[in-house]
């Protein structure tokens, strides 16, 4: 029987194309790959896709809820489309934690402005006024005030006193918040995991403008560093249960910080991320998504919460101990 892999996409021009040719070019007997076309959903109804790799429905609710009804009809969503609903990057810091995973000291700030049909008795329960000072204490500067599901750098403030604090406080809206202590890091990486198996270490800076951020120059690093790195990128991965991710980590005396590591939909532009890393992550999706489409059929397993965490997949799901591939010009120091 035929098998039909679909890439759901917004506003990407290079990437969703890429994936696709090279799915196409692996000429697999009985799989093909194709821009995802949907309309009028019915509820329960299969779609006619046994795999659809997801770029685009944390921004568009309509494409979430299609993604839901499609795993639960047999679908695999790349990513999991119910964790992704759930999750938010305070939760992550906190599992880190559990997992041993060094993370910085990261505070939950309460909204600045009543989110929408809210007003003052809805925040009854909310301490009044807040312990800046305990906050400050806790988390120490210089900080940085971000959203806690954000995501590109969107409203995030760099701050050094509790005066810069509460300036961009102000600016925060509605916003959920985070405040976490800076990491003054000499090395910076991004890491692509896919299958929660292969990981691609990327020297980042994200100090330089957008399009120069991708650090291509060679390097030289401190015994051990990128091994650690590969092997928290891969715990935090396997434990959230994300098929392909991102997972930043910030070099402070020799320790990785994982700052970073909810990006169910990572940058994957080919301008961005360059060529060497933009072939790598289509090579690996396209391998990742064709094996999901050989096995996909039945309703998909363990869409109880309490299996998205904690990498409690089903048993012949679990992932074979990985082989990380690092980027060739950056070798660890002997």
């Amino acid at each position: 029987m035929a098998k039909k892999i679909g890439v759901l996409f917004g506003m990407e021009n290079t990437f969703p194309g890429a994936l696709v040719e090279r799915i196409n070019g692996m000429e697999i007997d009985g799989i093909t790959a194709e821009f995802v076309q949907v309309g009028g959903v019915e509820m329960a109804k299969p779609c006619p896709y046994a795999v659809i790799v997801d770029r685009i429905s944390h921004d568009v609710p309509f494409y979430r809820s299609y993604l839901k009804n499609a795993a639960m009809t047999g679908t695999a969503v790349i990513n999991n489309p119910f964790w992704w609903s759930a999750d938010d990057k305070f939760f992550n810091y906190c599992l880190a934690e559990k997992l041993g995973v060094a993370v910085p000291r990261t505070a939950l700030i309460p909204h600045k402005f009543y989110p929408p049909m809210t007003n003052a008795q809805s925040f009854r329960n909310l301490e009044y006024p807040l312990d800046w000072e305990g906050i400050f204490e806790y988390v120490k500067f210089p900080a940085f005030l971000k959203p806690h599901d954000g995501g590109g750098w969107r409203d995030v403030f760099h701050v050094h006193n509790p005066e810069d604090f509460f300036h961009a406080y102000d600016q925060t809206r509605d916003l959920c918040m985070t405040l976490q202590a800076a990491v003054n890091f000499k090395e910076y990486f991004r890491c692509y995991v896919v299958g929660q198996e292969e990981v691609r270490i990327m020297a980042y800076d994200p100090r330089r403008p957008h399009a120069e951020r991708y650090v291509l120059e060679p390097q030289v690093y401190p015994k051990g560093l990128l091994a650690r790195v590969e092997k928290d990128a891969l715990t935090l991965c396997r434990a959230l249960g994300y098929d392909l991710n991102t997972v930043e980590f910030a070099v402070e005396d020799g320790v990785p910080y994982a700052i970073d590591f909810m990006n169910p939909a990572p940058d994957a532009d080919r301008v961005s991320v360059g060529e060497e890393n933009f072939q790598w992550i289509v090579d690996k999706v396209a391998r990742l998504a064709v094996k999901k489409a050989k096995t996909a059929g039945k309703a998909m397993e363990g869409l109880r919460w309490s299996n998205f965490l904690g990498g409690e997949t089903p048993k012949k799901n679990v992932p074979k101990k990985a082989s990380a591939k690092k980027v060739a010009t950056k070798k660890a120091a002997k």
